[in-house]
Formats: C-alpha cells, sequence, structure tokens
C-alpha cells in the first residue's frame, strides 16, 4: 500500500512538500546499487558476457519474462509500450505477459556516446506496472472503471432536469438540452488535447486525470447554484471537457497493467461502465428531481464525483512506463551527479519536434479517415450508433410519459433494459474471445484481423431488430415492456459492434490506435450532441415511429458494410498505406 500512496498524487506531493525525504524510491535508499552498465554490443550478444556477470542473478521466484527471451525484455523495458509487435507477431511473452521464473537484473545499455539508458532494474522490477500484483491492478482498474461510469452519467443525470430548466429560465425545450447536447459535444472535444498530452513521458497519465478531474467536481457547484441559464449551459459543457480524461486516457491507463492478450475483457468492462452511466443517469436523477427540484440531480453529480476523486488523488498511481522511467532517470542524474543517465522516452522526445507531434495527433487521424473506406466506415458507423442511443433520451419521455402515462421518475425505469442487456451481451462476448483467440492462441496466433469481426456479424442484426421493435410496439394498445426490450436489444447489439470494431482498428492500424480512437470518439460525440437537438423535433413530426424506424433503416444500411469489411478488408489493408501489412 505504501508504493501506493508514494506513486499517487498525494504522495508526490508529500514527496514535494518534505524535498523527498518520505516515501522513496529504491535509488534514493541507501543500499542501492546502481546495476553495471553494458556496451549495445554487448546487450545485442548477451552470450558474450564475462561469466562474472550470472553473479547478478537473484535466486528469488518472481513474475517476469522468460530468459530466453531478451529481445522481448527489451521492448518491454524501453518505456512506451509499443502495439506494433503485439500485432505484428505472435509471442507469448508479449501477448500473455511474462511468466514465473528466476529474477534476474537488466543492466542498463552504455551507447557510443556515452549515453546510459535507464531501464527496469531487474525483471521483477516493482515499479513496472506490468510485475504489480493482481489485487494492485485489480484496485487501479476500478478506480478507472467508477471514474469513467460518473463522467459518463453525469451527461444524461441533466435529462430529467429538462423540464425545471424550461420552467424557471423560460427558454424552450431544444435550448434546455443544450445542456445535455454541450456536455456530450465537449467530451469529444477533450480527447483531442488530454490523450495526445497524456502519452507525452513528461507529463503522463495521473497529472491529466487528477487535474481536469478537480476542475470538474469544483463545477459541478455552480452547476447547481447558477442563477443564469447561460451559466449553466456554460457550466455544463465545461464538465463534459473536463470530464473527458477518462473517455481519452482510460483504455491506455489499463493498458500499461495488463498483458495485451487481456486487454480486450479489460475494454470490454470499460466499456459496460461507459455504457451503463448514460443508462442509469436518467433512474438516479428521475426520482429526486420529482421529489425535489431540477437542481437536485446536479447535487448527485458532486455526491458521487467528489469521493471517487479523493479515492484517485490519494491511492491512483502513475502507470506510464515511460514517465516511470523517466522521473527515474531524473533522480538517478541528481543523486549519481551524471548528466548521461537518460530514459528511452528522453532520447526519443529530444528528436520529435512540436509540429511533428501535432501533425501525429490531431491531422493524421482526419487524413487517414478521409483516404482510408474502412476507417471512414467505421467512424461512420459508431457515431451514427451512438446517436441513435442518445436519442433515446429524447424518445422515451414520448413513448412512456405521453403513451403509458409514466410520471417523470418512471419514465427513466425503461433503461434498466440497458443492465439487462449488458449483462446477457458481455458474457457472451468475452466467451467468443476466449474460445476464439486466447484459448487457440499459443498455436495458432491472433489470426487475421477481420476476425476480430466476427461478433459484428451478429450484432448488427440485432441492431435494427431491436429499433424496429421499439418504433412500431410504442402504442398503448401494447404493452410497455415490448418496447422496452426492443430498446435493450438495440443496445446490446451495439455494444458487441462497438467492441468489435475497437479490436479490430488497433489491429489494423497499431500506430495510429490511440489518435484514431480520439478522431472516433469527436465524430461520435458531435454526432450525438446534434442528435439530442434534433431528434425531438424529428419524432415530433414523424412519430416515434416514423423517426425511430428512419433511423432502424441506416443500421440495415450498414449490415452490408461490416460484411463488406470482414470479407474485404484484407484487401484494403493491401491497398491502404496506413494500415500494417
Amino acid at each position: 500500500m505504501a508504493d501506493i500512496i508514494r506513486d499517487s498524487s498525494l504522495g508526490q506531493l508529500i514527496r514535494l512538500l518534505t524535498r523527498n525525504k518520505y516515501l522513496l524510491y529504491a535509488e534514493e535508499r541507501p543500499d542501492f546499487v546502481f546495476p553495471t552498465p553494458i556496451t549495445e554490443h554487448e546487450q545485442q550478444h548477451p552470450k558474450e558476457k564475462v561469466e562474472g556477470d550470472a553473479a547478478s542473478t537473484s535466486e528469488s521466484i518472481s513474475t517476469s519474462e522468460s530468459s530466453s527471451d531478451a529481445d522481448l525484455e527489451r521492448v518491454e523495458t524501453a518505456g512506451t509500450r509499443d502495439l506494433r509487435p503485439y500485432f505484428s507477431r505472435t509471442s507469448q511473452a508479449e501477448a500473455v505477459g511474462p511468466e514465473k521464473t528466476i529474477s534476474r537484473a537488466i543492466h542498463p545499455t552504455l551507447t557510443s556516446d556515452g549515453t546510459i539508458l535507464v531501464d527496469w532494474y531487474a525483471t521483477d522490477d516493482v515499479d513496472n506496472p506490468m510485475n504489480w500484483s493482481t489485487g494492485k491492478r485489480t484496485f487501479i482498474a476500478v478506480q478507472i472503471l467508477l471514474y469513467t461510469f460518473a463522467v459518463y452519467m453525469g451527461s444524461s443525470i441533466y435529462a430529467p432536469s429538462i423540464g425545471g430548466v424550461m420552467e424557471k429560465f423560460g427558454v424552450g425545450e431544444t435550448a434546455a438540452s443544450l445542456g445535455l447536447a454541450l456536455y456530450v459535444f465537449g467530451y469529444g472535444i477533450g480527447p483531442m488535447v488530454f490523450s495526445p498530452l497524456s502519452e507525452m513521458p513528461l507529463v503522463g497519465r495521473n497529472p491529466p486525470y487528477i487535474a481536469t478531474f478537480a476542475i470538474f467536481v469544483i463545477l459541478t457547484l455552480p452547476g447547481a447554484l447558477t442563477p443564469t441559464f447561460g451559466g449553466l449551459i456554460t457550466v455544463r459543457f465545461l464538465l463534459g471537457v473536463f470530464g473527458s480524461p477518462s473517455l481519452a486516457t482510460g483504455p491506455a491507463t489499463l493498458q500499461d497493467m495488463f498483458p495485451l492478450l487481456k486487454i480486450p475483457y479489460l475494454l470490454s468492462l470499460w466499456a459496460a461502465a461507459a455504457t451503463l452511466g448514460p443508462a442509469l443517469g436518467p433512474v438516479i436523477g428521475g426520482f429526486s428531481v420529482q421529489a425535489m427540484n431540477w437542481r437536485w440531480a446536479q447535487w448527485e453529480m458532486l455526491w458521487l464525483s467528489a469521493p471517487i476523486f479523493l479515492l484517485m488523488f490519494i491511492s491512483l498511481p502513475e502507470t506510464s512506463a515511460a514517465n516511470i522511467l523517466l522521473r527515474r532517470a531524473q533522480r538517478l542524474r541528481k543523486l549519481q551527479n551524471n548528466t548521461n543517465l537518460k530514459s528511452q522516452s528522453e532520447i526519443d522526445q529530444a528528436n520529435m519536434s512540436l509540429s511533428e507531434v501535432t501533425y501525429n495527433a490531431l491531422l493524421i487521424p482526419w487524413q487517414i479517415n478521409a483516404l482510408d473506406p474502412a476507417v471512414a466506415f467505421s467512424t461512420f458507423y459508431t457515431a451514427l450508433l451512438y446517436m441513435i442511443y442518445y436519442s433515446f433520451f429524447e424518445s422515451f419521455p414520448l413513448v412512456y410519459v405521453t403513451m403509458y402515462n409514466f410520471n417523470l421518475g418512471e419514465s427513466s425505469l425503461p433503461f434498466l433494459s440497458i443492465l439487462v442487456a449488458l449483462g446477457i451481451f458481455l458474457p457472451l462476448y468475452l466467451l467468443h474471445f476466449y474460445l476464439t483467440v486466447e484459448k487457440p492462441f499459443t498455436t495458432k496466433g491472433f489470426g487475421a484481423p477481420e476476425r476480430r469481426l466476427i461478433p459484428a456479424l451478429y450484432g448488427t442484426y440485432l441492431i435494427p431488430a431491436g429499433l424496429f421493435t421499439f418504433a412500431f410496439t410504442s402504442r398503448e394498445s401494447i404493452h410497455w415492456i415490448v418496447p422496452t426490450i426492443g430498446a435493450g436489444l438495440s443496445v446490446g447489439g451495439t455494444y458487441v459492434v462497438f467492441q468489435s470494431i475497437f479490436l479490430y482498428l488497433p489491429f489494423t492500424y497499431p500506430q495510429y490506435s490511440a489518435s484514431l480512437f480520439a478522431a472516433n470518439d469527436f465524430a461520435r460525440s458531435t454526432l450525438a450532441a446534434a442528435a439530442i437537438l434534433f431528434s425531438r423535433p424529428m419524432f415530433l413530426k414523424l412519430g416515434v415511429d416514423g423517426g425511430v424506424g428512419l433511423l432502424a433503416g441506416l443500421t440495415v444500411i450498414c449490415i452490408a458494410g461490416i460484411y463488406i469489411l470482414f470479407w474485404y478488408g484484407d484487401k484494403l489493408r493491401a491497398r491502404s498505406r496506413f494500415a500494417a501489412k
């Protein structure tokens, strides 16, 4: 527990205020011995090393990489985890994680220009996130899931307040809906900034988390107290922006700690938290707004987010290997008075200009979307599904209040069908991944990237089936449970399609995956924000059956796109200058 607190924001603050007197790192202790550097030639030809090196090998059994897998060890210890080896070769050590073997010292490399590359001290180095205990990694993952859930719930918890906002400020329904739309738009813009920022070794994951989430928690106060409509929608937009690192960086934090073959399981849980947040927001906010007033839902955001922030401030450590090694290099330079001690990320960043970083982060994703049909379709399809998901916040009141005479709190209860859908489709998706990817991995490898789309071949039918059910059974003569089942079915299919596409993209475009996800999120959030504003007038004009039926028709067209991507994806990759060959 001491190392968790030491590496948390609280621990770093304590170290700063006490001038590093407490919560020490290994190299700051009196008994620390820096490993003997070896030359680049010796590192590349370990068998030529002198026999005396064997004396530095520890006898303890620990979680580390195989002693015969020296090349993979250097990849894992080079700082930033490069996804490309994961998708371009079928190494068990890379994919399923390190195996238990004898702990071995890792000698830092001495380059030809005199630079000593700061690395992990041993294969079982306790500061390496991949070596943390299962309990520690699970504890950190739970914090990320809670953080994600709270931020996403903050979007839709506002929905039951729309009527009260209209009455308080004398605005129309479309204007009042801006409080929801701008929040969603805000967390589409945020990742374009915070995702590249968190990838910078000098910054790391934690500072964007803690700084922005602190602002998020503070902004919930004016969100609940503001006396003007302009102030309310401005605060709602800023809440979305400063809550977005949960989306921009959350999956990256999980990737820092877990073997790559296990990441799809973690991402599935993270996506479930991101899906449940908007679904449960109206349920939690609906009854409180009905019992108290429209501001009550905004107070609930504070009550949920503040404890999560305190937990993260006290016990969320840095997980970026690049940042951990960079800070280790800084400490060693100071302690040993040797400016030649550097981390790999410092060397890499020194050779990269600001314009190159900006170009890679902001321009390349849109260039790929414009020139690569596979990415363009994936972006369009996921944005369409996200738009439909948020259109439910406008169609549900028309169905359950107007047609079925539910009160404000009761009209939000059908969102619980999404919880049921996730309870069904999440285990099925994980079972499919285990049986078709993880279990046969050691003998068959990953196979073609298009195999990640197999679940989507089935899920893509569930979406229009559920939407058509919701559209044409939403009437007084049919029990309310029937359209509710339809809504749950469509969201279940959406979840499966999302998971399939978001696993397909990094397999196909590993070197651009982080930026592609940020661009995809921007497109999804922008279209979802627009849907919040135009869907209600559309439903009033066309009726719920006509409006939802129109959206369902668009998803039918996308079925063909998924199958084309599955059948001809290899040919598209061969012609693309961006895809991994």
